[in-house]
């Protein structure tokens, strides 16, 4: 299944014109986002998703958040959610987070070979508060942009403390 997420043939990955499907860049070189989130869990590297519109659209519910985090994906910034692939995503310990302010991974002209950190959450989290995104580039700058943290309710945030809807229950019921 973890091989399948992201394998859809109509997904468009702009860090590779013309390319549709499960690819991507990793080190430069074209593979399969499967290979590339494996390596770069080896190497440590928590991952983000950059999306459109309505991202989750069509998703096979439960397993499309779940493969997301099985891959090593930390967090997912997007123009907009579908509204059970964001609460999944949230379930499975996966920030979901949502540009603001016509903001999005063209106007910031992503190309994949930057690093983030994402600020904000060090003090607490409460729904729906925003936090910043801070992009560094390889040339040496910087840019923040502030993104909506879509955990919605308090129950979700407790989700995510967890590490998912799983964890969460295990620990009630283990204590």
């Amino acid at each position: 299944m973890m091989r399948g997420t992201f394998a859809n043939v109509r997904i468009k990955n702009l860090m590779i014109p013309g390319s549709e499907g499960g690819v991507t860049l990793h080190n430069g070189e074209q593979t399969s986002i499967y290979d590339a989130a494996m390596a770069y869990q080896a190497a440590g590297t928590p991952l983000m998703v950059f999306a459109g519109e309505e991202y989750g659209t069509g998703s096979s519910r439960d397993w499309a958040a779940k493969g997301t985090q099985l891959l090593g994906v930390k967090a997912v910034a997007a123009k907009s959610f579908e509204r059970i692939h964001r609460a999944n995503l949230a379930g499975m310990g996966v920030l979901p987070l949502q540009f603001v302010d016509g903001a999005d991974a063209k106007s910031l002209n992503l190309n994949g070979s930057e690093s983030f950190d994402l600020l904000g959450l060090e003090n607490g989290i409460t729904p729906q508060q925003m936090v910043t995104l801070a992009i560094h580039r390889t040339d040496g700058t910087s840019q923040n942009v502030s993104l909506k943290l879509r955990l919605d309710t308090p129950i979700e945030i407790e989700y995510f403390h967890a590490g998912g809807i799983l964890p969460f229950v295990l620990k009630q019921l283990l204590a």
